[in-house]
This record gives C-alpha cells, sequence and structure tokens, in this order.
C-alpha cells in the first residue's frame, strides 16, 4: 500500500446510502411539559423531546441545527447478537455498520467545531466503531478512549468477567475541542491529601516540591532555610522558578520548609486553587457510578419492574457534559432509552434535545422529566449540583411522509398534510427557512434577504403569475411551488416556477418510517453475488437490507 492510499473499513452494502425525507416536526402540547413559574432566572424551556425513528429525526434537526450541537451522546445497541437470530453474523454486523455510519455523518454535521461526540459501546463492535469513526471523523479527531467500571462484583460464568464499557470520545476539531474541554473536578477523596498543619489562614494545601528537571543558570541559586539549613537544587535537577519569583512566594508565606523549617523548600498549593484535574481514560465506579447504581436509579423512579436492564447511571452522564459542555450548551441524545441524557444535562442547566422510537418515550421519558422539572425527582446527581426544578420541554412527533401513493400507485401530496405543513415541509426539501410573512402571503419562507419561495397546491395562470412578478419586483426573486402553472415563464426572470410533487419525487425514499437499529424490523436481506477476490460484495441496490 503507497502512502496516498486510504484504508477504509469495509462491509457487505457499504455503498448503499438511504436518500433520507427531510421530515417536519410537529409539537403535540399534550405531552409537552413546562414548569408553573420560574424557579431561577437561568431555567430551560426550549428543550426537544422527538418521537420517531432516530435516523429520521437526525435528518429533521439538520436544516436548523447543524454546527449548533455541543455534544452528542448517544448508547446504541452494542450489536450483541442476541437481536439478530435470524441473520448469518456478516450480514447483521454489516447491518449495524450502515445504520451506525448514516448516524454518525449526521451527527458530525450538526455538531459544532468545539464540539465532541461520545459513544458507549462494548467488545462486540468497539473496534470496527472506532475504524468507522476514523472514517467519518478523520483519524485525528479520535480523541480516546474511555474505560467505564461498570461492575465492581467479579462473574464466575464467563471465561473472563466482563466488567467495563468503553466510551469513545470523538471531536468535530481535535484542536477546537481540546481548548474548550473542561477539567474534571476534584474529589473528595481527592481533597483529603490536602491539609494545613501550619494553621494557614486560606485554609488546606499541599506541598508541591520546588524542583525541576535540567539544568538552568538562573535557577540554580541557593536557598537558606529558617532553621539554617542551606539548599541548593538535587543533580540532574534545578529550581522550578527564578530566585526573584521565589523571593515573592516566601514573602507572601507560600513556601513550606517542613515542621522543623530546615527542609527542602516546597511550594504551597491551596484547595481552592485547584480547578480540577485533565480527563484521564480510567473511569472507575467510585467516580461515575456503576449498574447497580443506575438499576436502583430505575427504581426509584418507575418501581422494580422497570424493563430497563442497561441503563446508565447518571454520574457517568454527568463526568461526559461536564468535560464537553459549559452551562446553555446544547445536548443531543439520539438514542435516549430511559431519558438518563436529558435528564442530566436538564439538572446541569444544558439545553438538550433526545429522540426516541419505543413506547418507553411515553411510559417513562416523559414522566422522568417532569419530575425533574417539578423538582420531585431526589435521586441520580440532584443533591450533588443542587437540583430544585424547573425550566421545560416541548415534545414533538415527526410528521408523516409528504409523499404517499394513490390508488394506481402514483405519488401525490400526503392527505394528512394542510398547507401550512406542506409550506414547511417543501421549504426544508428545497433548503429554505420556513417563516411566513404576516406582510406577503407569497412569503412563505427565505433562503436569503431577497430570496423568497412560495407554495401552493393550486393551478396558477399567467395573469397570477404576472401579478405575483409585479408585486415581487426586480430587487427579489421568488421559486414557486404550485400543482400546475399556464404560461410564458420566460416573461418573468424574478419567478422560478416548478410543480408538486414533480419536483420532489428523486429527492427521498417516501414513505419510509422505519430505520431502526433493531434488526428484526428490517427485511431479510439478500445473499451478496460471488465477485472477484479484489473487490468487496456488495448488495444490488434493489435487494439492499438498507
Amino acid at each position: 500500500m503507497t502512502g496516498k492510499q486510504k484504508l477504509e473499513l469495509t462491509w457487505i452494502g457499504k455503498d448503499i446510502r438511504p436518500k433520507l425525507e427531510p421530515r417536519i416536526l410537529l409539537e403535540d402540547p399534550a405531552w409537552s411539559h413546562h414548569a408553573t413559574h420560574r424557579v431561577t432566572d437561568n431555567d430551560l424551556f426550549d428543550n426537544r423531546l422527538i418521537f420517531g425513528d432516530n435516523l429520521l429525526a437526525l435528518k429533521a434537526l439538520e436544516q436548523e441545527f447543524a454546527g449548533k450541537v455541543k455534544c452528542v451522546f448517544i448508547d446504541p445497541p452494542y450489536n450483541t447478537g442476541s437481536a439478530f437470530t435470524h441473520y448469518d453474523d456478516g450480514v447483521e454486523h454489516s447491518i449495524w455498520l450502515s445504520l451506525m455510519r448514516d448516524r454518525l455523518e449526521i451527527i458530525r454535521r450538526l455538531l459544532a467545531d468545539d464540539g465532541s461526540l461520545w459513544i458507549t459501546i462494548d467488545d462486540n463492535e468497539a473496534h470496527y466503531l472506532k475504524v468507522l469513526c476514523d472514517e467519518v471523523f478523520g483519524r485525528q479527531n479520535f480523541i480516546a478512549t474511555n474505560v467505564w467500571q461498570k461492575r465492581y462484583s467479579r462473574e464466575n460464568r464467563e471465561a473472563i468477567g466482563d466488567a467495563h464499557d468503553y466510551v469513545f470520545v470523538i471531536a468535530k476539531n481535535e484542536g477546537r475541542f481540546k481548548s474548550v474541554r473542561n477539567r474534571v473536578p476534584i474529589s473528595n477523596d481527592q481533597a483529603k491529601v490536602y491539609k494545613n498543619p501550619n494553621k494557614h489562614p486560606r485554609g488546606r494545601w499541599r506541598p508541591i516540591p520546588m524542583t525541576a528537571q535540567g539544568y538552568r543558570t538562573n535557577q540554580m541559586y541557593e536557598i537558606i532555610a529558617p532553621g539554617g539549613a542551606v539548599h541548593r537544587p538535587p543533580e540532574g535537577r534545578c529550581w522550578s522558578t527564578i530566585e526573584s519569583e521565589f523571593k515573592k512566594l516566601r514573602d507572601a508565606g507560600r513556601i513550606y520548609f517542613g515542621k522543623d523549617g530546615n527542609s527542602q523548600p516546597n511550594i504551597i498549593r491551596f484547595l481552592d486553587e485547584v480547578e480540577g484535574f485533565v480527563p484521564w481514560t480510567w473511569w472507575p465506579h467510585e467516580e461515575v457510578g456503576h449498574t447497580d447504581e443506575a438499576k436502583k436509579e430505575m427504581h426509584y423512579l418507575f418501581g422494580k419492574g422497570d424493563p430497563f436492564i442497561t441503563p446508565k447511571p447518571e454520574r457517568l452522564i454527568e463526568r461526559v457534559i461536564h468535560i464537553a459542555t459549559n452551562p446553555g450548551d446544547l445536548v443531543l441524545d439520539s438514542f435516549a432509552g430511559s431519558g438518563t441524557t436529558g435528564a442530566v444535562a436538564h439538572k446541569m442547566g444544558r439545553r438538550w434535545i433526545m429522540v426516541e422510537l419505543g413506547e418507553h418515550c411515553h411510559t417513562h421519558i416523559v414522566p422522568r422529566l417532569k419530575k425533574v422539572i417539578d423538582g420531585d425527582d431526589k435521586g441520580g446527581i440532584t443533591e450533588a449540583v443542587g437540583w430544585q426544578g424547573g425550566g421545560g420541554f416541548r415534545y414533538y412527533r415527526l410528521a408523516p411522509s409528504l409523499l404517499q401513493q394513490d390508488r394506481w400507485g402514483q405519488w401525490v401530496v400526503n392527505k394528512d398534510y394542510n398547507p401550512e405543513m406542506l409550506a414547511a415541509a417543501i421549504c426544508k426539501l428545497e433548503g429554505f427557512t420556513y417563516a411566513p410573512s404576516a406582510d406577503f402571503y407569497w412569503q412563505q419562507g427565505r433562503s436569503t434577504e431577497s430570496d423568497f419561495i412560495y407554495v401552493t397546491t393550486q393551478t396558477l395562470n399567467a395573469e397570477q403569475l404576472l401579478a405575483l412578478s409585479d408585486e415581487v419586483g426586480p430587487a427579489r426573486t421568488l421559486l414557486i411551488c404550485c400543482g400546475a402553472f399556464r404560461g410564458d415563464l420566460n416573461r418573468y426572470p424574478n419567478l422560478t416556477v416548478k410543480k408538486i410533487p414533480k419536483m420532489v419525487l428523486q429527492k427521498c425514499e417516501w414513505g419510509h418510517d422505519d430505520y431502526s437499529l433493531n434488526v428484526e424490523n428490517l427485511p431479510q436481506a439478500a445473499r451478496p453475488v460471488k465477485q472477484a477476490a479484489s473487490q468487496p460484495g456488495l448488495f444490488d441496490a434493489d435487494e439492499a437490507a438498507t
């Protein structure tokens, strides 16, 4: 392989990509929830819970939120094999990779330039997922593989006990992420090394050795301790600061010579100066919780009959959100599960978006978030962050597909779409921002300050087109999407006219509502046709599983 060749992960069906329909989102106020009053001035109300297929939901969010999400946390299905009884190993693995790839590509576009993606995964797919992330984000942007100790007791059933999961960290831009990521707060156990043997009025501190590796002429001076002992740097080392800075520290009471006043000098580092530690890749259960802790949190919220067998503890999500974001930043979880990410983000003062397709969106996530907002959730990180309730969220459903087939097999506009929904959907498909004007009926959306869109199912005649052209004027342009039209379009240089639905027929896969990672919902994949050994096997496009 030459230096110019790119090493990529290949799998069956990799080149088959879905033509996703960018659906509009429909709010259902019956499931939305807001606090009855403000608890603080920083309460956040513009959070979103979306019910629907998570790949379609990601696509629906792309236009509005591209480049705006600071942190994405996902806990996707681990592809353990138990959910794939009808597929041989090669096909199930390929389907999983394709469906993850499609999601990762949109997630990358949603992330801010200094944003990051965090993925929990285990050994079944971790190594393939790592290479896939390298391909989508660039290898240089893979930050770390954190090891989360999810269990603290040993198992005797396996050849080697499963005690950990991985938490991958991938940045949109490695340099930008490194400049904004936060340090991990000091824990109570770590703070125990800070004491106050000399009864300093500022409080607890720890001694920091005042030497550094190497030889620097201006850092090789002699230091006389209060007790009279004379100190010079040890062999191969120098003092960590020049003499004038040492004297400033000594005069400020920041140098410690031991209880007898004659020991080698140490710099005093006060506890209140410690901002935290640079995160590292070992995440023990004492710091971020374990699966038993997570199950107890579920039992507290929903009782012991709760169906979630592998929830994530709130402290684990808190660690992720703390490192990756600051208050007010936007957090996204497209595999919401029981809603832990949204609950923790809300308590930490972050804005959030969650997506979930399962019915537990209504039986678990909504009730859980209501408890958080109403101040009735006393578990998880509530006490640690001082959460008292407040804020709210809006609940959305994915709109049905814009087009449906009539009884003759022809594609027509879905009868469930009213004029406003149709205009919003066409705006999204054509790259316009839906923003109806109160003054001009034909200004239903805009792409620039002077380029607008008008959507109608009517047939427009030459007289109507002329009237629109005159009203739009020479300084503006208008895209008209209509059922049909009559007249010579060359007469109206400021108008572009397209027919609905012909204008969008080739843009998307219409009527496809399920891109689920649950393989049981997917059609049986055909066996790949055997090809030359040098070429990877591919499904025929008409027989693809995705």
